[in-house]
């Protein structure tokens, strides 16, 4: 019998807690966790409760975890984002493998630094863009790598964030502030940018960039609204943002049912959660700064151009996309797991349409979730070489980061002389 991998977890939030360690539950007889570290009481014992993690694997910090010499085969780096790349570093320097939650920084010259150090140590690091591993962009890879509507020319793509995801992420969650997260072209759409570098086969040469906060702002705020939706607001019957509504029916699905309010998911401790807590704060009464739509127009190295769209207000939580080539199109939605070829007609106006219906993954993010653990563990087990490379993943950074530049000072940007200037 093979010996399992040992896997280590910092930051048991959401993200590590629910997204990539079911893994273990699926695929016990290959991996194992041996080791925690949180600060958070509650999550870490259910943890510790969940994948039976021993008592000397138990660390209420990641740094006393760093302390220790090298106890696991690879660690999961699930923390916030400005706690990435110092967490990264020691854990390079300890030898350890790593799974890193994106974005990689919210500092253009750490992502760099830290590619460097990667490379220097020979440290397989694979950043969490689990779009990659979803059945839905595998099978647009393959459509668009066949040739079937020739050279990819321009490419529409619009990240639909959903209103009632925008304001639990950024305008109550985690990443409601640039300066203790990331701007929202990084925080959000880094996944894009990774997305349609993968897709094109191409890095990004250029970028021009608009958008702004618009709307989830102290003026906007309805004539009476209190600073928290608990507080009697008199809108709580016509608003889509009013927390109770949002947060305390048993039967809404994520952000309510994962750890976001604490992992009491009591209807007592939810309600106390939004008396006290961030996730009931009126969505016009914040310190919020990120922006709630961006543009950016980009030009790739191999000559195709793409318009890119993120925009808090739509209904749907979907990407949608359209690649325009030489003799065909191919239109796709997320959500709908729905991808359509149309091939250009041979001598007519009207084109040839196949449609695809891709089977969704069972786990989160479309399966991207159990994908990408499974490709890294399979990394680890030398049956693969990384394809998602630290240096792919920080060239999609750098695109976002330049995006942001570009939005701030309304130039445009080229990107490889962004990159030299910072590393300048």
């Amino acid at each position: 019998m093979k010996q399992k991998l040992k896997l280590a977890l910092v930051g048991a939030g959401e993200r590590g807690q629910y997204c990539y360690a079911p893994y273990a539950k699926m695929h016990g007889y290959e991996i194992e966790f041996v080791a925690v570290a949180d600060p958070h009481k509650g999550r870490r014992e259910k943890f510790v409760q969940d994948y039976h993690v021993p008592a000397e694997g138990v660390f209420e910090t990641a740094e006393q975890f760093f302390a220790r010499p090298r106890m696991a085969d690879a660690v999961l780096i699930c923390t916030q984002d400005s706690q990435h790349y110092a967490y990264a570093c020691q854990a390079i320097d300890l030898g350890y493998s790593i799974l890193l939650e994106k974005p990689i920084s919210p500092s253009v010259r750490e992502c760099l630094d830290l590619q460097r150090r990667a490379e220097e140590k020979g440290t397989q690091i694979m950043v969490c863009h689990v779009m990659r591993y979803t059945k839905f962009y595998r099978k647009l890879k393959e459509l668009i790598d066949s040739g079937v509507i020739g050279d990819v020319v321009h490419v529409t793509h619009t990240e639909n964030v959903a209103y009632w995801h925008y304001a639990h992420s950024y305008v109550r969650g985690n990443w409601h502030k640039t300066a203790d997260s990331s701007p929202m072209i990084l925080a959000k759409c880094c996944h894009d940018m990774d997305i349609l570098s993968w897709l094109l086969g191409s890095r990004c040469r250029t970028v021009s960039s608009f958008g702004d906060l618009r709307y989830f702002r102290e003026e906007n705020a309805p004539a009476g609204s209190p600073a928290r939706c608990t507080d009697g607001c008199p809108h709580s019957g016509s608003c889509p943002y009013y927390a109770p509504a949002l947060y305390l029916d048993d039967n809404t699905p994520w952000p309510t049912a994962l750890t976001a309010l604490g992992p009491d998911q009591s209807y007592e401790a939810r309600k106390k959660a939004l008396e006290e807590g961030p996730y009931g704060k009126c969505v016009f009464h914040n310190d919020n700064d990120v922006v709630d739509h961006q543009v950016a127009s980009l030009l790739f190295e191999n000559g195709t151009t793409v318009a890119f769209t993120m925009c808090a207000f739509s209904d749907a939580c979907d990407r949608t996309v359209k690649f325009m080539g030489t003799r065909g199109e191919i239109r796709a939605s997320m959500d709908n797991n729905v991808i359509e070829v149309t091939q250009f007609g041979a001598g007519v106006r009207t084109g040839t349409t196949a449609v695809y219906t891709v089977k969704p993954g069972s786990t989160g993010h479309s399966g991207g979730d159990e994908g990408i653990m499974e490709e890294f563990v399979s990394i680890l087990k030398g049956e693969r070489e990384n394809t998602n490379t630290i240096a792919q993943s920080v060239h999609s950074h750098v695109m976002a980061f330049a995006a942001e530049e570009s939005r701030l000072t309304g130039r445009t940007v080229d990107v490889a002389d962004f990159e030299k200037s910072v590393m300048a």
